[in-house]
C-alpha cells in the first residue's frame, strides 16, 4: 500500500469514526431532553402545597353542606326558581367533590381534614350552618324558599372566601383553577339568590 493510500485510509476512518460519535451525542442529547420535558410536565402537575391541601380537604366538606342542603329542597322548596338553583348546585358541586377526592388521593394525602388530624376551612361556616340546617328541615314553602337562599348564600360566601385564598395561597395549577371557577360561579349564584330574596321579601 502507497503512502498516499494510507493517508486515504486513515482519513475515511477518522470521518467515519466522528459521524459514529456525532450520531451517538446527537442522539443521547435529544432522549436526554425528551425524558427531562417529561418528567417536568409531570412534576409540574404533581406539586403541590399545604394551601393546596387544606383547600381541597375543607371544599370537599362544605361542598358536602352545600349538597345536603340543595337535596332538602325537593319536597320542601315552593318557588320554582329555588328548586332549579337546588338541582344546578348539585350539579354542579358532586363532581367537584370527586375531582378534589382524586387530587388527594394522588397526592398521598388524606381525603378529609379529620383523618390528618387538621381543621377543615370554614369550620366556622358549617359549624353556624347546623342550627340554620335544622331550622330548614322544619320549614317549608314560602318560608322555607327564604331560609334555604339566606342559607346557602352565607355558604357560598364562604366557599368564595376559601376559593381566593386558595387562588392566593396555591401552588397546583388544577386547584387553583377550580378555585378561580368557584369564585365565578359562586358570586355570580350569590347575585342570583340575593335577588330572589329582595324578589320574595327576604
Amino acid at each position: 500500500m502507497t503512502s498516499t493510500n494510507a493517508r486515504l485510509v486513515r482519513l475515511a476512518g477518522g470521518l467515519i469514526a466522528g459521524a459514529v460519535v456525532l450520531t451517538g451525542c446527537s442522539g443521547g442529547s435529544s432522549m436526554d431532553m425528551n425524558d427531562t420535558n417529561a418528567g417536568s410536565s409531570a412534576s409540574q402537575s404533581a406539586e403541590f402545597n399545604d394551601a393546596d391541601v387544606t383547600f381541597a380537604q375543607g371544599m370537599i366538606v362544605h361542598h358536602e353542606g352545600a349538597l345536603e342542603m340543595a337535596q332538602m329542597a325537593d319536597g320542601r322548596a315552593q318557588d320554582p326558581r329555588v328548586l332549579d338553583l337546588a338541582d344546578r348546585i348539585e350539579a354542579a358541586q358532586d363532581p367537584e367533590i370527586q375531582t378534589m377526592t382524586s387530587w388527594l388521593e394522588d397526592w398521598d394525602q388524606p381525603t378529609s381534614a379529620e383523618e390528618s388530624g387538621g381543621m377543615h376551612m370554614g369550620g366556622g361556616m358549617d359549624g353556624g350552618m347546623g342550627m340554620d340546617m335544622s331550622g330548614l328541615e322544619a320549614a317549608s314553602g314560602a318560608e322555607f324558599d327564604r331560609m334555604w337562599l339566606e342559607v346557602m348564600t352565607e355558604h357560598h360566601r364562604g366557599a368564595v372566601d376559601m376559593a381566593e385564598t386558595e387562588i392566593a395561597d396555591g401552588q397546583n395549577a388544577d386547584a387553583i383553577a377550580l378555585a378561580e371557577q368557584i369564585v365565578e360561579s359562586q358570586s355570580a349564584e350569590i347575585e342570583e339568590m340575593e335577588a330572589l330574596l329582595t324578589e320574595l321579601g327576604g
